[in-house]
């Protein structure tokens, strides 16, 4: 068997099947050539969420115009060419699984195959520039390792999915999401490490500039509130302005102004009682406009103190995310699932509506929150904020999405998340909804801190669930519950338990709308439709 994969006494089918010809081998890479040489990349700020945004923009195009990938015959030699004895271990466990006719064997090349490709992979990863070679990004965000392991008609699909982020959405394929690591655009995900190494200054100051920009953006959040209770307040003004202008006369006296009327006495009452919150509002708006100058200040002082930091990769920062992305590969597939982390064609349709790309899951996430407008919403300081997390497309044939944070331990107030999902799951509306069940679960058990099971959605639901003497984990249960709710109960189809059905009525409410079309679709949901007409009559529960 050959140990190079440049070499030619390969089985011709199997150099066929690895996309080989023959060709002298090319020289060796030495370690410094594949180890010492300095990437640079452009340094990103710390990215601001936009709060403004209040929905999703529902997707019409999925793909582009095919793009060239494969066409070139090298591309599997390309690949490996520079990864020294990783890549050669690679191509020779690759050709050992393909070639293999026991089943034990198989199954032990597989394995062998699998921790050799994540050595690849992370090898690859630690290099990740927006310069990096099409075959090596291609390798990062969807697990390819030589095209003729896929069908024609799968690489068709593949070469079709939209390449650019033109959404405006937190949503990256798995290499953009490392280049922006790198660039320190975002923070590395969380990890359950106690210790971590010591920081350097630069990394310090990017870290404070990351959590005063939280801040600042917190900050602006409640002042857009504000604002918004400012002009409500002045059009409610107006209103009563001119009802007290609107004088009603006296057509004996030659059509003089009467005096104020009942209706204009109430709206002068009304206009003093404005006045007095108009005069607390404009106090609180001035303060917050100082705070945010001081915030500015202070930033822009740290921005140039921070213009100074080295550009090059942190490559050990770079490794851990990998890490931690395989990681939640390994959560989204799960303990029974196919953990082969490379892409090949009897693992996937060929149809791109059923692969997790970036606007397939925008359209379910917009789904998910037509029926659950709260799934993205966080309160701060009396400010609830729509927030999306990041949404990180994983190269896996894991059927749930998973939530991996849901917001970033320094800025709970206007951080994104981390979720992650599926590039190729067995059913993309699942894959999506299981994650943000996830999310919700996370934010709520978070909002209550240790209170988690005597308060909010999750004590409500903890308690249904030690009732029940059920087993497991209480989150799982959740998860699938919360599926349940989106797919088949927003439906009318009655699938949950009658007091979790209960819980996620009051809840986790579905907007009015679907409410009122449930109401007589069966007895259960006339009833608490009627229940909550008579909690709102009252006040409160």
């Amino acid at each position: 068997m050959a140990n190079d994969f440049t070499s030619g006494q390969l089985d011709p089918e199997i150099a066929d099947l690895m996309g080989i010809q023959e060709t002298t081998p090319a020289p060796k890479p030495g370690f410094s050539d594949l180890f010492e040489e300095e990437v640079h990349i452009d340094k990103k700020g710390p990215e601001e969420v936009d709060l403004s945004r209040k929905s999703f923009d529902i997707q019409t195009v999925f793909q582009g115009k095919p793009k060239p990938y494969f066409r070139d015959k090298n591309y599997y030699k390309n690949l490996l060419s520079d990864q020294g004895e990783t890549g050669r271990r690679v191509h020779q466990l690759l050709t050992q699984f393909a070639t293999a006719k026991d089943p034990k064997d198989r199954s032990v090349y597989r394995a062998r195959l699998t921790t050799a490709y994540w050595e690849l992979a992370g090898h690859v990863a630690v290099r990740v520039s927006p310069e990096m070679p099409i075959y090596k990004r291609l390798l990062l965000r969807f697990g390819i390792l030589s095209p003729t392991l896929l069908s024609a008609e799968q690489r068709d699909v593949i070469s079709r999915i939209i390449v650019e982020n033109e959404t405006g959405e937190p949503i990256h394929y798995q290499d953009e999401w490392l280049t922006k690591v790198a660039q320190r655009a975002v923070r590395p995900s969380a990890t359950d490490e106690v210790k971590k190494a010591r920081l350097d200054d630069d990394q310090k100051t990017v870290e404070i500039v990351e959590k005063r920009q939280g801040q600042r953006q917190a900050e602006l959040s409640l002042l857009q509130n504000k604002i918004g209770q400012l002009d409500e307040l002045e059009s409610n003004l107006l209103n009563h302005v001119q009802v007290i202008l609107r004088h009603r006369t006296r057509p004996e006296f030659g059509g003089l102004k009467d005096v104020f009327g009942p209706e204009q006495r109430e709206a002068i009452s009304q206009v003093n009682t404005i006045l007095r919150h108009l005069s607390n509002l404009d106090r609180d708006i001035k303060s917050s406009y100082n705070s945010l100058e001081n915030m500015d200040e202070e930033l822009q002082e740290l921005r140039e103190k921070a213009e100074g930091v080295e550009l090059s990769v942190d490559r050990g920062v770079v490794t851990s995310e990998f890490q931690s992305l395989r990681q939640m590969s390994k959560m989204c597939v799960g303990r029974q699932g196919n953990h082969f982390p490379i892409l090949m064609k009897q693992y996937f349709r060929p149809n791109i509506r059923e692969i997790c790309t970036r606007e397939n899951v925008i359209n379910a996430m917009a789904k998910v929150e037509s029926l659950d407008p709260g799934v993205f919403e966080r309160t701060f300081k009396g400010q609830t904020s729509r927030i999306v997390p990041h949404v990180l497309l994983l190269p896996n044939f894991g059927d749930t999405g998973i939530c991996w944070e849901p917001f970033e331990r320094y800025n709970r107030a206007s951080s994104r998340g981390r979720v992650a999902i599926p590039l190729f799951p067995k059913d993309v509306e699942v894959a999506v909804i299981s994650a943000l069940a996830d999310l919700r679960w996370q934010v709520a058990k978070e909002r209550a801190q240790h209170y988690w099971m005597e308060e909010g959605i999750t004590g409500r639901y903890y308690q249904w669930f030690q009732e029940q003497r059920l087993r497991g984990d209480v989150k799982d249960y959740f998860i699938r519950d919360y599926i349940l709710w989106i797919t088949k109960e927003s439906q009318g189809t009655q699938k949950l338990e009658r007091d979790v059905r209960g819980i996620f009525w009051r809840m986790m409410p579905f907007p009015q709308p679907v409410k009122d079309s449930l109401k007589n679709r069966g007895f259960v949901y006339g009833e608490l439709y009627k229940k909550d007409v008579n909690i709102s009559m009252s006040d409160g529960y």
